[in-house]
């Protein structure tokens, strides 16, 4: 949620590039799922600081700004907004400024204590425009510009705004510039996320790399509770009470712009499910030395603690849950002990049992899902250690976890997830291996057929993406208009079954339900009527044929009442080809591999779909790709 950007540039020379590069930045964060954009300038001598913002698409704001051009600058902030506190509109969109309109701020979070500070404001004679929190932030922002003015004889926005955070309750990145100081732009990180970016005669902010990954690929990691200041040629770190933070964590951003551009597809998530292959081999690379031994990325667990584990709960939100159920199959079967799959944002509120003896594994994309982060600490403070899989360097689960497994699957642009869940799929089928191999649980031969195995696994996705989207296109355009979906899976099969209905759900917004195929008779065959579309995940009969059975079973019962059946199938099922109206198949492959397969064709069903219905299938309604509060 809401997209952030910052700059500094040189105060001997205001230019057009302040601007530029707020513009582009939040071009490059539209991702994140907005309402309204806006930016803030100043430069020495403009006497207050220059916004301009509007409801609606970042187009809106830019066919305001060549319309009506803004002045050059040395310092600038921008933001996407995606609606908390007040409806999207011009007056509620950021910036917001202070009374006198010398300070202006932009703000991602929600400000729990706000209403009450907005009182106390109104009752010193404040008055206020918009319905949002931030302008509160904004007001009392200037005040307290003011009394540090009053106190020091000269304006210190740095200082200030680390006297606002002490003030603000709830969860915050605001970054604020002053017409005062007009060569830095200053910023505080509660809650949610920051990170700098290091130019030469330049520094940036953004609430992801994404924001300036165009003009530099150095980063510096802003932490929790943590207020910056960039200049031109400076940044300082400090906590909330000034205490300088020495030798802050550096980092190279290992993607480039380009990696979040269409590059001639036509959407995002049309380009993301074709690199679903090529996010399974990146996180398989380097996963084993030359002695055998399987490699994570970062892990600051004791290995006598690791083989003591006894239980794992996984936890995440929406496609990263279903990728932790998929991932509890393999790891259970490999290292023998109980892994529970938990919601994030469920998990804190029901006193879950957890002990030094419990790793919790924290899937998250972004890095940063407040669910997913406030879930994490509440396990940390309970004794037990942290895994996280994650896709983003320098991310606020990445840097609060003991250990990570990053998937190297690239920037996600689309808000609907697809190359992520393969990737974390494969991350996690890493981390079951690599406890394997630790508590000795399997032998080293099978480890390394596994991992053979996986290494395969691209090559047969691509086969998917080659062979199948001709036959997927077409039951989009013949199933466009149903009024709603199931989808049926066992074992592995299950969790793939949610998450294909959730893709459909998120971007087609067709009702569908996911279900445990042996649930079929226990309630969801009472909504099965004649034309009712009715997907099944076919496991392969080769070794499993009582899975295969079982659901041969229920595409016969719901064939028999009339339904339409789909099924996700290995090449040439003679079964399948009996019932099935329709059929997307798949390479033969292990059972614990097939979730890396049948999902790609119900990402591309869906993403047809939706198109067919002429929606925006990179930009669903009401969603956002980082959910940063809870």
């Amino acid at each position: 949620m809401c997209g952030i950007v910052g700059y500094a540039g040189s105060v001997k020379t205001a230019c057009g590039k302040p601007l530029e590069v707020c513009l582009q930045g939040l071009k490059r964060l539209e991702y994140r799922g907005y309402d309204s954009a806006g930016v803030a300038l100043t430069a020495p001598g403009m006497g207050h600081v220059e916004v301009r913002k509007k409801a609606g698409r970042l187009a809106n704001l830019v066919d305001d700004i060549e319309a009506h051009p803004m002045p050059d600058a040395t310092v600038a902030i921008g933001h996407t907004r995606w609606a908390t506190n007040g409806a999207p509109s011009d007056s509620n969109a950021h910036p917001h400024t202070s009374m006198d309109g010398k300070v202006a701020i932009i703000h991602n979070g929600i400000i729990e204590n706000a209403s009450q500070l907005r009182l106390d404001l109104q009752a010193e004679g404040y008055h206020f425009t918009s319905a949002t929190d931030t302008e509160v932030a904004a007001k009392l922002l200037g005040k307290i510009v003011d009394i540090v003015i009053a106190e020091k004889g000269e304006p210190d926005l740095f200082e200030a705004i680390r006297r606002l955070a002490r003030m603000l309750e709830g969860a915050f990145t605001i970054l604020a510039v002053d017409e005062r100081q007009p060569g830095i732009v200053v910023g505080a990180r509660h809650d949610s996320p920051l990170v700098v970016g290091l130019g030469d005669g330049e520094n940036f902010l953004g609430s992801d790399v994404a924001a300036f990954v165009a003009y530099t690929k150095r980063a510096m990691e802003v932490d929790q509770d943590q207020c910056v200041c960039i200049s031109a040629d400076d940044v300082t770190i400090t906590d909330f009470f000034g205490n300088v933070v020495d030798n802050p964590v550096v980092f190279t951003v290992d993607w480039d712009a380009s990696a979040a551009e269409k590059g001639g597809w036509d959407s995002f998530m049309d380009k993301e499910i074709h690199e679903d292959p090529a996010a399974v081999q990146r996180t398989l690379i380097g996963r084993m030395d030359d002695d055998g031994h399987i490699n994570l990325d970062e892990v600051r667990i004791d290995e006598h603690e690791l083989k003591s584990i006894d239980k794992i709960i996984v936890i995440g939100c929406g496609t990263a849950s279903y990728a932790g159920m998929v991932a509890k199959y393999a790891i259970e079967h490999w290292v023998r002990i109980p892994v529970e799959i938990e919601l994030a944002h469920e998990f804190r509120y029901r006193d879950p049992i957890l002990t030094p003896r419990t790793l919790v594994v924290a899937i998250s994309q972004s890095g940063e899902t407040m669910d997913t982060l406030m879930a994490l600490r509440h396990a940390r403070e309970q004794g037990s250690k942290v895994l996280a899989i994650c896709n983003t360097q320098g991310a606020s689960i990445a840097r609060e976890a003991d250990a990570v497994l990053y998937t190297q699957a690239g920037p996600e642009v689309a808000v609907a997830s697809t190359k992520a869940f393969v990737a974390q799929i494969t991350a996690a089928y890493v981390l079951g291996l690599y406890l394997a191999q630790l508590k000795g649980a399997v032998y080293r031969d099978e480890i390394h057929s596994t991992l053979a195995s996986l290494k395969d696994m691209p090559a047969k996705i691509q086969w998917v993406l080659d062979t199948q989207a001709a036959a997927i296109e077409q039951a989009a355009r013949e199933l466009a208009d149903s009024k709603s979906f199931l989808f049926l899976g066992r074992h592995v099969g299950y969790p793939v079954a949610m998450e294909g209905a959730l893709k459909l759900k998120e971007i087609a917004y067709t009702f569908t339900e996911g279900f445990a195929a042996g649930e079929l008779k226990h309630g969801p065959i009472a909504l099965v009527e004649p034309g009712e579309p009715v997907v099944f995940i076919v496991p392969p009969k080769r070794g499993r044929d009582v899975l295969h059975a079982k659901v041969i079973s229920g595409i016969e019962e719901v064939k028999a009442r009339g339904a339409t059946i789909i099924a996700v199938a290995e090449e040439n099922d003679p079964d399948v080809k009996r019932y099935a109206d329709i059929v997307f198949w798949r390479p033969a492959c292990p059972t614990l591999m097939s979730p890396l397969v049948d999902v790609v064709p119900l990402q591309l069903f869906a993403m047809d779909v939706a198109k067919q219905k002429g929606y925006d299938v990179d930009k669903p309604r009401n969603l956002a790709k980082s959910v940063t509060v809870e």
